[in-house]
């Protein structure tokens, strides 16, 4: 809200309020000043909203998340069908579309092809200025030079803000711009430049709402093409926070990374990208296991690994309240009972089956700690997921958190006791959070335990299901897998039940949505749940999830105008991009359309601005009462 006029005549500043405003008046030491300053943020205020991305569960599939964010998920291609339609062909639009998904490449090929002259150049560099143009328009010309590389602006702003748009010099001056890149051979990099600057006038914002790691075979370069990225946050998944726990030295994360790497064939992003060696567990575990192949016997020994340090955390952690994880002790003379079946194991030796680990384990699990502790781009990696990263977040009018908000069975929020305090809800996450950090900024002991709790609990907001790891393992029986989910996965379907979720993070309940990943969508299913409450934009990025979804994943997009999900198909590679202007096909689905298009002024960071308008106001009212002196 803004400060009424009238109000300002019975404020009064204390000691606190004075220092900072002598602190404030420092930046803004004139009358002048402040009052530019506060004509700048109301102008703000009344821009479109920017663009919102929302994506989760990459799983480490590079390429297709590679070109989701050159394409901007499908909004580039709109806009050039918007501004070109009339003016180009399908064939030329899509071209201009590669050449701004991926320019270096295209610029090669068309290079290769015998196409690349001066024509060729200042046909699109005149393509480009138009859809910056275009692109710019919602946002102050000063967000926009920020946007610019560090060095074109000048160039940039004289093309597309036009002093006198029917003007036939300026059009002159503006061609003589461009042949003067031309000729000067700065047009491949001219260009590249524009492309990427398209691509960040396009999506404002995006938010990644967990689960980066594990199936795929490159999250390295998911993050290292995050940390690039002008603007992102994440909202951790059960994966991440699992390569966090390792990253912190817990032993289970690091039994259950090595063992997710060997099943998903990813042996090179821990031994080529993070430098962890394998050779010792290789080396221990084909001894161990003489009959057994190189990676079965592999297998083999971690997985009994991952059971037994587990199993040390589940009991030194009565409170984590995972007894039911324990089989090991069950196994006996090569078989187990459950229920009512008997299973027979093969190759599970007696000395496997007690919890305690043996010397040479012992030696291999502490080397293989002090690797993932060590790994200089490990923890460069899991830094940035500290970062940007959190428990939940709660940004425009969305709820963002990865899996699900414990409730009890009759579906409110569940009260969780740790250490004699009981959390629930909003107070729970924040606990979470609070814990994880003090993992990895801290070293606390038992925060590096309770990562092991969040990948695994069925009370872990990140998790929500009661993992079946003994019977995953080793019993090929499948009925035997389906694994218990926490309550929240059975009313999410309620729509009464979300709105007390949004009214427990402190959400205006009218407004706002709830925001999953976790859970992929089934083909015969709905994204949405009670009455469009919550989202889950869970769409199968990983391709074993492809067939369960009949898609390759979701992007959910928030403008000004409204709420709409993205359904992508599988991407075929760069080569057909490039060579036939081949792209992910993306189906848009309208959730939500305003009534009146949303501004700035009604976002978070209009309320920011608005603070800081007051602030200046303030400042104001000081300087002309002289409560505060200003320069003349």
């Amino acid at each position: 809200m803004y400060i009424n006029d009238k109000k300002l005549k019975n404020v009064e500043f204390d000691a606190k309020d004075l220092e900072y405003y002598e602190l404030l008046s420092k930046q803004f030491p004139t009358i002048k000043d402040v009052c530019r300053e506060i004509i700048n943020l109301q102008s703000i205020l009344n821009l479109p909203k920017g663009t919102e991305h929302f994506m989760s569960d990459l799983h480490g599939e590079y390429e297709a998340f590679h070109h989701i964010i050159n394409n901007c998920s499908g909004v580039i291609k709109e806009k050039i069908k918007d501004y070109f339609s009339s003016e180009l062909s399908k064939d030329e639009m899509e071209e201009l579309a590669t050449l701004i998904y991926y320019p270096n490449e295209k610029m090669e090929k068309v290079e290769k092809d015998g196409k690349l002259d001066q024509s060729w150049y200042h046909q699109n560099i005149c393509y480009l200025i138009i859809l910056i143009k275009k692109l710019s328009l919602k946002y102050t010309r000063s967000k926009v030079r920020k946007a610019i590389p560090e060095g074109w602006n000048y160039i940039i702003e004289e093309l597309i803000n036009e002093r006198d748009h029917d003007s036939h010099y300026q059009k002159e001056y503006q061609h003589h711009i461009i042949e003067s890149i031309i000729t000067v051979d700065m047009a491949h990099d001219f260009i590249i430049m524009m492309t990427q600057l398209i691509k960040r006038l396009a999506v404002d914002k995006l938010h990644i709402v967990g689960d980066i790691f594990d199936r795929g075979s490159r999250p390295d370069k998911i993050i290292e093409l995050l940390i690039k990225h002008h603007n992102v946050d994440i909202q951790w998944g059960n994966h991440d926070i699992l390569w966090m726990g390792a990253a912190c030295g817990n032993e289970a994360c690091i039994t259950r990374v090595i063992r997710n790497c060997l099943v998903y064939h990813n042996e090179e992003i821990l031994e080529n990208i993070y430098a962890i060696s394998l050779r010792s567990l290789e080396r221990y575990a084909k001894r161990r296991y003489p009959k057994l192949k190189r990676l079965q016997a592999m297998m083999q020994w971690i997985s009994i690994m991952v059971l037994k340090t587990e199993a040390a955390l589940i009991l030194k952690h009565p409170e984590y309240q995972m007894n039911e994880q324990l089989k090991l002790h069950l196994v006996k003379n090569n078989q187990i009972q459950l229920g009512t079946k008997n299973y027979i194991l093969e190759d599970i030796f007696e000395e496997d089956c007690r919890y305690e680990l043996n010397e040479y384990e012992n030696t291999i699990i502490q080397k293989l700690k002090k690797e993932f502790m060590s790994s200089e781009k490990l923890q460069q990696h899991v830094s940035f997921l500290y970062q940007k990263g959190s428990m939940y977040l709660c940004s425009n009018n969305t709820l963002l958190f990865h899996g699900c908000v414990p409730l009890n069975e009759q579906g409110y929020l569940k009260e969780i006791k740790i250490n004699g305090t009981i959390y629930k809800g909003k107070s729970f996450f924040d606990y979470c959070d609070q814990q994880a950090r003090n993992a990895y900024f801290h070293e606390d002991s038992e925060a590096i335990d309770f990562m092991f709790y969040l990948w695994s609990s069925i009370d872990s907001p990140l998790s929500g299901r009661q993992l079946k790891t003994f019977e995953r393992f080793f019993i090929k029986d499948q009925s035997m897998w389906l694994e218990k989910r926490n309550p929240y996965y059975q009313f999410y379907n309620r729509e009464e039940c979300c709105l007390s979720i949004l009214e427990e993070f402190h959400m205006n309940i009218k407004l706002s949505h709830i925001i999953n990943g976790h859970t992929p969508v089934k083909c015969h299913e709905t994204p949405l749940r009670a009455n469009g409450k919550v989202i889950i934009i869970d769409g199968g990025f990983c391709k074993a999830y492809q067939k369960e979804t009949g898609i390759a994943g979701y992007t959910l997009i928030s403008n000004s105008h409204g709420l709409r999900l993205k359904s992508h198909t599988p991407f075929k590679g760069m080569d057909r991009v490039l060579n036939i202007n081949s792209d992910i096909h993306s189906q848009s689905h309208d959730i939500e359309t305003y009534i009146h298009r949303i501004l700035v002024k009604d976002s978070d960071i209009g309320i920011d601005l608005i603070q800081r308008i007051n602030q200046l106001k303030l400042l104001l009212y000081a300087y002309k009462m002289g409560i505060i002196k200003c320069v003349q």
